[in-house]
């Protein structure tokens, strides 16, 4: 009984919560970036510091290669977020890697703690020698969207300087099958011109990434919101000029 009460109670304080901050947003408007980022600071309700979270939806089709947009870019101010990094690769290259920051590196060894289920790490490096004993990981990888690629940076000899970039604020971004892509960009604890900073070099990189195949309006929605609170619309004409 007393657990249904505490269940109930909750369910009320998040209400009231929502409540509160579906009040501080208009959803008739489409807010200009500037505005946006000011608004965001006012929905700030979570006791743990939110990201600062981008939604665009692109007029694409991934379905067909010429179409998909997928790529990395290293936002100026970093996300705000510990990355653990894995990196494969075997002797010079592996010390690199060590050298750089890398929290794993290994090859073989390696394999078989991801094949025992043990994925410590939020992103993963490869020199490409190493992509062929990476086929056996593939499929527990790929769904995770750990898979290296040379498109993200992630396939690379440069392995110190794909750490530091992993480290100091890379996303790697991908088209969803409903030409949706979305990404932290930041913490609401960073400053505005700060948060401005990083959505305007993430969102250059989406437009920079345009498939020539791409007919008619790139940018067809956007907004922005926090990890706890309601979206606000962009005003998509103004993001797609942003290059």
């Amino acid at each position: 009984m007393w657990e249904h009460k505490a269940e109930s109670i909750m369910a009320k304080k998040i209400s009231k919560r929502k409540e509160a901050l579906l009040k501080k947003v208009d959803t008739t408007k489409v807010y200009s970036v500037d505005e946006a980022m000011a608004t965001l600071k006012d929905l700030k309700s979570a006791k743990f510091d939110e990201t600062v979270e981008v939604a665009l939806n692109l007029n694409v089709d991934p379905r067909h290669a010429d179409q998909m947009v997928r790529g990395s870019v290293v936002l100026p101010h970093g996300t705000g977020k510990t990355v653990r990094v894995a990196v494969f690769a075997k002797g010079a290259k592996a010390d690199e890697a060590t050298a750089a920051g890398a929290d794993v590196v290994g090859s073989d060894d390696l394999i078989e703690q991801i094949q025992a289920g043990n994925i410590n790490f939020d992103m993963v490096i490869s020199t490409p020698d190493m992509m062929g004993v990476l086929g056996k990981v593939a499929r527990v990888l790929g769904p995770k969207g750990l898979m290296p690629n040379p498109k993200t940076g992630t396939v690379t000899m440069d392995v110190a300087k794909a750490v530091e970039n992993a480290k100091g604020g890379q996303v790697n971004f991908r088209v969803d099958k409903k030409g949706n892509i979305h990404a932290g960009i930041g913490k609401i604890s960073f400053d505005e011109d700060k948060l401005k900073e990083n959505f305007k070099t993430f969102v250059e990189s989406i437009n920079k990434a345009k498939p020539a195949a791409a007919k008619g309006k790139y940018i067809t929605n956007a907004a922005v919101s926090l990890t706890m609170s309601p979206s606000i619309t962009l005003d998509a004409s103004e993001v797609m000029e942003i290059k």
